[in-house]
């Protein structure tokens, strides 16, 4: 189907920018030496996957293990389950290794050491598991110099858990915008997973793998030293937060959502459309960046940006559309913008308005859509 045959709100995957987005991340791992492994929280969605595998990228992460299930059925067996695992969630992660996934867990204190160990004594096998390492303070992990580590290091160990490795996540690198602090806070991430592992090695416990990584860490760090491998995700569609913090164009931005103008209020300057909040979801990440884009910036069916417009206002199915500032158009709203005009919706966090929707339309360069599905839940 063409994009003017669809019904809205349906959310577009533009596939050659999103292509064109998966070779430059696979390109630059390679130039700097690392494994790459995407986390495919962002897309949850086979096609995607298997293109990002396809150009060279070496297991996946995921966030839940609804994804882990879905691609190990798909045939993808190195999965990381990126999120400290839950002890109740321990004999459903376990019945995934026990069906030959490759299943890494992980873990930042002491406790949920415990009950792993716990458990795979208890059940007479193991897990292979992670630390997380917290670089730059933005969520969870334990902090590269702190005696947490060693001790986490020491339960797993002891208790006859494999110790895989650490991972970690700049996460705060969302809040920065210039090229200078990007770098420098890749170089933070870098350095302390590396110190991380290091003091585990150096009290005796195996860390074969120092796994980093955000996007924009990602796609700033100078060098790799004594990491093996990256994670991230959203570079895969990119979005507008992604835009404000500088590595990415909005001609790079891969995923939008396809609306229909339905109504006007002129008295206000605003345009209404079918896209509201439960559309692009409630994400409002641009709000404390340098450009504030409401719930998304609207373009043309051809992708092009309509400069000085932005969906003000969101209800749940109602997006309202206004002129940025003071500009207001030379012509009538209804002339501009008639009833049934189909636009697209650039998103300010993929990953939100992705999940507000079943499926995808793929849209190839030739303007035809394809069906791809992505899946919900836990």
């Amino acid at each position: 189907m063409k994009l003017d045959e669809l019904d809205t709100p349906a959310a577009l995957v533009d596939v050659p920018r999103m292509n064109r987005n998966i070779a430059r991340m696979q390109s630059r791992m390679n130039a700097l030496g690392v494994r790459f492994r995407p986390h495919v929280k962002t897309t949850k969605c086979l096609e995607v996957v298997r293109a990002q595998l396809a150009a060279g990228a070496n297991g996946i992460t995921v966030s839940t293990l609804k994804e882990a299930e879905a691609f190990f059925a798909a045939g993808v067996t190195d999965i990381l389950y990126a999120v400290s695992i839950a002890p109740s969630k321990l004999p459903r992660a376990m019945a995934l290794r026990q069906r030959g996934c490759d299943l890494k867990l992980v873990v930042d204190n002491a406790r949920a050491a415990e009950e792993v160990a716990k458990f795979c004594a208890g059940q007479r096998e193991t897990f292979e598991v992670w630390i997380e390492v917290d670089t730059d303070g933005h969520r969870s992990g334990i902090a590269p110099e702190h005696d947490a580590l060693l001790e986490v290091g020491r339960i797993l160990h002891d208790g006859g858990v494999k110790l895989g490795g650490v991972m970690t996540h700049a996460g705060s690198s969302y809040e920065l915008h210039t090229p200078d602090a990007l770098s420098a806070l890749a170089e933070q991430e870098r350095s302390g997973c590396v110190r991380a592992a290091q003091r585990l090695r150096d009290a005796g416990y195996p860390c074969d793998v120092v796994s980093a990584g955000s996007t924009p860490t990602a796609l700033s760090a100078a060098k790799l030293d004594g990491v093996s491998e990256v994670r991230a995700g959203v570079y895969v569609f990119f979005d507008l937060v992604m835009h404000n913090v500088g590595i990415c164009s909005t001609d790079d931005i891969a995923l939008s959502v396809l609306t229909t103008v339905i109504g006007h209020q002129p008295e206000k300057n605003w345009v209404i459309v079918d896209a509201g909040w439960m559309a692009m979801s409630r994400d409002r990440g641009t709000s404390k960046q340098t450009q504030d884009c409401g719930y998304g910036l609207p373009c043309k069916l051809d992708g092009s940006l309509l400069t000085d417009w932005v969906l003000s206002g969101a209800n749940q199915e109602h997006g309202i559309l206004s002129p940025v500032g003071e500009a207001r158009e030379t012509e009538s709203l209804e002339a501009r913008f008639p009833i049934g005009m189909k636009l697209r919706i650039l998103p300010n966090h993929a990953c939100a308005t992705g999940a507000q929707f079943p499926e995808y339309h793929a849209l190839s360069a030739d303007g035809e859509t394809t069906l791809w599905s992505r899946f919900h839940g836990w």
